[in-house]
């Protein structure tokens, strides 16, 4: 997971936790920034007006240092919107990183302004995909065709903001191919 200052809070923490409860070791990294270090979040809220409300959020502990991995030893990449991707995509090992997922033709979640990076990583061409409606021309910019819903198209997973989790995330475990087993029922008393 690619995360940086300011990125949407519940982008950021809720896959985070989501993916690390049904089993998956989850890394989050930001360049500049060792393990252990934070990154400050925002909440977007979406209240009616024109575009979302922002707040501070919480302090998120980086899991490792960007330097520190290789994305060849990943099997999937998380990239969170907010405020972050507007400056991460500033970033040549950033887009670097995002490629590699590409052309190995591996999972890759993104929501939000997210698509930002994959934009100007150049991984997007003929790509359908969703991200928050202000990203809508810089993506079409990048080729890819607009979808107003989450969707999936190959290895890409998109949605708009967070409001989308439920469906998202469903469709990144799905794509993941991760299976969730609860169990045998509970037995019933009459």
């Amino acid at each position: 997971m690619i995360v940086g200052d300011f990125g949407e809070d519940y982008e950021i923490m809720v896959p985070f936790q989501a993916l690390q409860a049904v089993g998956h070791e989850v890394h989050a990294v930001c360049p500049e920034r060792e393990g252990g270090e934070t990154v400050k979040t925002a909440v977007h809220d979406f209240r009616g007006d024109q575009t979302y409300l922002e707040t501070r959020g919480h302090d998120f502990e980086l899991t490792h240092g960007f330097d520190d991995v290789d994305p060849a030893d990943y099997d999937a990449l998380v990239v969170p919107g907010g405020r972050a991707p507007e400056y991460l995509r500033g970033y040549e090992e950033v887009l670097d990183a995002v490629r590699h997922f590409f052309e190995a033709d591996k999972p890759v979640a993104s929501i939000c302004h997210g698509p930002q990076i994959l934009a100007a990583a150049g991984v997007l061409g003929g790509y359908e995909l969703t991200a928050y409606p202000a990203v809508r021309p810089e993506v079409e910019a990048a080729g890819c065709s607009w979808v107003d819903g989450v969707t999936t198209d190959g290895n890409l997973v998109t949605g708009q903001a967070w409001p989308d989790h439920p469906e998202w995330i469903a469709a990144f475990l799905d794509l993941l191919g991760t299976e969730i087993d609860h169990g045998a029922p509970a037995a019933t008393a009459d």
